[in-house]
């Protein structure tokens, strides 16, 4: 198996912590850690699409958070995303 992708912010950088909690609204209120689900709410089940980050504020998708570790499959690929701004 590989390495775990890395998980942080496209927009600054920031690496979410065991206490960082996301909220179902206006869905159902759930709070809850959205990396440790996938971005699926376990209340209502619900697939965000888009995640909001603790520090910056900024909004991204979902799947832009999730980063291969270098010198894995897919790393290269995401650091020529990177360069051209895609």
């Amino acid at each position: 198996m590989g390495a775990a992708p890395r998980i942080y912010c496209p927009k600054c950088e920031y690496r979410p912590v065991a206490e960082d909690r996301w909220e179902c609204i206006p869905s159902c209120g759930t709070a809850w850690h959205t990396f440790w689900t996938g971005g699926v709410c376990p209340g209502c089940g619900y697939a965000w699409l888009v995640t909001q980050c603790p520090a910056c504020g900024g909004l991204s998708p979902h799947k832009q958070w999730y980063h291969s570790p270098e010198g894995t499959p897919g790393s290269e690929r995401e650091h020529e995303f990177e360069r051209s701004g895609a």
